[in-house]
Parts: structure tokens; sequence; C-alpha cells
């Protein structure tokens, strides 16, 4: 409708004045809008968004079948491994109130682990070495995280603890186990009472055992199934959710995840000196899974260096059908979610969905 009642108006000015118009007056192009426009004539994403706090841009669809328009900032999406940052947070908010210490063997609260020396510090920071569950469960049936830790301890470790660094949803597997034993309420319950209520996350939630669906507004997801790749792209709205846990498995919108990075980085649900050692605790990543050269992980979350100086921290999450980028700039140039409705993860895709937050929160400074 915005681009139906621009395009009138050009017409009828130059109707009115023609070739009194100057070349050089031309609308200039959006650089978030030409990345999330990239994203679907060159990447054949079905639907893409970006939400800047401000301003809405989208691109293609929400439903291939019924070619409506893509939903808003208030529209529901898996955030994969977002989630991660709201359990390290709530870990953070553990080690703020003294029920729990960084340099705790994490096997003190999750007995699997009593035989290991990995400490609630490497868990966060992805330098503990425990092998990725996600690739030895079979998703058609439901498990506990006790059974996905088993699994993945049946495998050999990536490297000591300390040694490396090695992305693992295992670790944030794990944490949520901590957090249910440190808490006594379980994880979940935990980060709806310390994060998602102060903040006013009011569209933010965890799926129920066994739901698949989305709640309320939301796009259609399309992507490979890993269990049936040879069937081609097919619509994978329907995931199970509540299996992905504390490293996975939040629904949420694009607004609600801008006001979670403002809320976490502008001091509303820790103390400074906690966001400070999330932010300052950190591993290089460069040039390793998605991220690119100067990022650095550290608890929970990562920074990536802006095209305009500076970095912006955030996560960033990746399902078959949906990829999730964005988060909080430094130097107060703002929020931003970038959302796709397929996977997004590599290749050109990933360099344009990069490129929309590049471009966003760059745009005070062009």
């Amino acid at each position: 409708m915005y681009r139906k009642r621009i395009a009138t108006a050009v017409l009828l000015a130059a109707t009115t004045i023609g070739a009194f118009v100057p070349a050089a007056a031309a609308r200039p192009i959006d650089p978030v809008q030409r990345q999330l426009d990239l994203l679907v004539a060159a990447d054949k994403v079905p639907g893409a968004l970006a939400y800047d706090g401000r301003t809405t841009r989208t691109a293609g669809v929400a439903d291939l079948e019924s070619g409506r328009p893509m939903v808003d900032e208030r529209g529901r999406i898996r955030v994969a491994s977002n989630t991660k940052a709201f359990t390290a947070a709530a870990v953070m908010r553990l080690v703020a109130d003294g029920r729990i210490r960084l340099d705790d063997r994490a096997g003190r609260y999750v007995p699997q682990l009593s035989e290991h020396t990995i400490t609630i510090r490497q868990l966060l920071k992805q330098t503990s070495g425990l092998p990725e569950y996600t690739v030895l469960v079979d998703w058609t049936r439901p498990g506990t995280p006790e059974d996905y830790l088993a699994l993945a301890l049946k495998e050999k470790p990536g490297f000591e603890p300390g040694t490396a660094w090695g992305y693992s949803n295992t670790n944030y597997l794990a944490l949520g186990m901590v957090i249910d034993k440190a808490s006594g309420v379980g994880f979940r319950t935990y980060i709806e009472r310390t994060i998602l209520r102060p903040l006013h996350l009011d569209d933010t939630y965890w799926p129920t055992p066994g739901e698949l669906s989305l709640r309320g507004p939301h796009a259609r997801n399309y992507g490979i199934h890993p269990a049936a790749p040879e069937a081609g792209r097919m619509d994978l709205t329907e995931l199970p959710g509540y299996e992905f846990g504390a490293s996975g498995g939040l629904v949420s919108t694009p607004k609600d995840l801008n006001a979670f990075w403002d809320g976490l980085f502008g001091g509303r649900l820790l103390p400074g000196w906690a966001v400070r050692q999330m932010t300052h605790d950190t591993t290089a990543v460069g040039g390793r899974d998605v991220y690119p050269a100067g990022s650095r992980y550290g608890y929970g979350v990562a920074s990536i260096p802006l095209s305009c100086g500076g970095v912006y921290w955030g996560h960033g999450g990746d399902l078959p059908g949906d990829s999730v980028g964005g988060g909080r700039a430094t130097a107060g140039r703002g929020t931003v979610t970038v959302y796709t409705t397929t996977w997004a993860a590599e290749g050109e895709s990933l360099r344009h969905l990069q490129g929309a937050v590049d471009a966003a929160l760059c745009a005070k400074r062009r």
C-alpha cells in the first residue's frame, strides 16, 4: 500500500512538471530494503523482514500458497539460537544473586557431568568440547534433556575443556539443566520470571510439549527437512519447538527480540559488571561457523563488526525453516532484527541477511 501511494504521487508529479524534474531528484535506494529484495529475488527466500524499532521493511510473501503479505514486527517467529542469549542472561542472573559461580563445575548441578571438569563458564563460552547433540536425536520421538545429553556424552569430545572453541547446542542444553537445579523452578519458568515479565515481552513464549504450530500471526516457513532431503523444499512451519529447549526453543517477535537486546545491554536485566563479563570474556571466532572476520563470542552473545565502525552485539539463529539475525549496536546506533522464512545461513543469503543488519545499524552514519 505504501509503495502504491508513492508510485501514484510520482506519476502525478511527472505529468505536472515533466522535464523540469532533474534526474538527481530520484528517490534514493533504501540499503536495507535492497538487501531484503536480494534475499527474495536472488536467493529465493519466500519472505524477509527487518525491524529497527521504528520502521518495518519487508520483501516477498508470508505464504507461498495464498500470496498474503509478509507479517510485520508483531509476527511470531522461532528465534532458534537467539534463545541462548536469554539462557545466558538467566545464568548470569543466578551468578549475580550468588546462587552459582562461573567457575563451578557443571557436574555440581548436572549429575551426568559429575565426572567431567567442565565449568559453567566453559558452557557459556562454547569452550567445553561437548559434542553436538542435535544431529544425534530422532526428532520424531520426544525425549528429555537427560536423554539428549546422554547421546552427546556417548560421543568423543571435540577437545579438552577450555582448550579450544566449538559451537555446540549441547552447552546450552546443559545450562538449562543448571538453571533447573539452581533455581528450583525449571529454566522456562525462571526465564519467564527474570527476563520475559520484567521486559514485558508479552508475545514471547515457550512452546508446550507436543505443540507444533505457532500462536498468533506468523509467516509460513519453508526449507529442506533434514530427514527427507529428497523431497525438496517443503512447509516447515510446524516443528517440535518444546524439544529445542534452552538452546533454541523460544518463540518471539521482532519487536520483542529488539526489546530484549535493549533491555540486556541497556542494564535493565543485570548489573553492569555482569553484562561486561558477558561481552569482555570472549573468544575470536571470525571465519568460523557463520561469523565474519573480527567477530568474537562471549557468554551467549557475539560481537559482529559493522562497516561504519564499531560492532553490534547479538546472536543469531537458524532452523531449516527460518533464520534470525541482529542485535544492538555500540555507540547508540540502535537495534534491529532481520528474519527470513527459510534457512539463510550460508553463501549469498547469509551475506544479504547480515548486510541488512549492517545497513540498518549504520543508517545513522550515512
